[in-house]
């Protein structure tokens, strides 16, 4: 993934925003139809073991689409379902047979997800080796000093010192110069109400989910840095755009690539159209928490 100055790129896409908080506000409008991927969360189930603190161990880890979640809480999917309704904004993450699930990624398609997802791409496509990656500068990663705090545990405060400037220099270091420099001087591609830096990648590179260990856009040995929030093709036949706000991918393009996103189950997805509101009130089917407890 090579950075570029070149924001142009972007400007056939500025032209086709659609309205905020719609499919086509982030996608761009005008497409044949478009499809929602839900982005998976990370459960895990505690079992009757402690640890040497006192606290329950985890014995099973899994990824759940939110179907699971839904179910066990009651709820409805639906192409505009909200992770705040499933879950009573976040209070209801937690289940009787001892499985927990996390919040859900905003802003983030998971790599593993996207390499699958490249293979529908690449069929839609006259350019799959040109691609446009669009990577929001507000990431905490990119920045100097990011947005991390460094806890060390089971060492002396002068050994926990220097561990704690290792792990600083290690978070400075994952993000190429050229990066660090343009999240605040740009040039950026100016969305409306965001600034995305632009990257020069393809299909292939985007293939295998280790390309972010070389990308310079933060990851670590304990972290895996950022992914991009939108994707395009030379010949502009799709769009890939992950909102920051947004615990859902949107793929834009023909019928074609999105009845095959839709019909592979390795995406819990539903189809949606470019005025579809993914806002939190964009769930008309299932109540809010303040609703069903009223």
């Amino acid at each position: 993934m090579k950075f570029t100055h070149d924001t142009q790129r972007g400007a056939w896409l500025l032209d086709r925003v659609g309205a905020w908080s719609s499919v086509g506000g982030v996608a761009g409008t005008g497409f044949e139809t478009y499809a929602r991927i839900l982005h998976p969360v990370h459960a895990w189930r505690f079992g009757d073991d402690v640890d040497d603190w006192g606290s329950a161990c985890i014995t099973e880890k899994a990824r759940w689409g939110w179907a699971r979640v839904a179910e066990r809480n009651g709820r409805v999917m639906h192409p505009l379902v909200q992770w705040r309704r499933l879950t009573d904004d976040g209070t209801a993450l937690s289940f009787t047979d001892g499985w927990e699930v996390s919040q859900s990624d905003e802003g983030r398609l998971d790599p593993e997800l996207l390499a699958a997802l490249t293979q529908h791409l690449g069929a839609a496509t006259t350019a799959p080796d040109d691609v446009t990656a669009g990577v929001w500068t507000g990431w905490g990663e990119l920045h100097d000093g990011g947005s991390s705090a460094y806890i060390v545990f089971g060492t002396d405060e002068a050994e926990a010192k220097r561990e704690r400037a290792r792990l600083a220099a290690e978070a400075r270091a994952s993000v190429a110069p050229e990066v660090r420099k343009a999240v605040t001087r740009g040039p950026w591609l100016q969305w409306p109400g965001r600034e995305f830096l632009l990257f020069e990648t393809s299909l292939a590179e985007l293939r295998d989910p280790s390309w972010m260990r070389g990308a310079g856009l933060g990851a670590t040995n304990g972290d895996d840095g950022v992914t991009p929030q939108l994707l395009w093709p030379a010949d502009r036949a799709w769009v890939v755009a992950s909102e920051i706000d947004w615990d859902s991918t949107i793929v834009a393009g023909s019928r074609e690539l999105i009845d095959a996103v839709l019909t592979d189950p390795t995406f819990e997805a539903f189809e949606v159209d470019e005025h579809s509101d993914l806002s939190w009130d964009g769930d008309t089917v299932n109540p809010t928490g303040s609703q069903r407890n009223g």
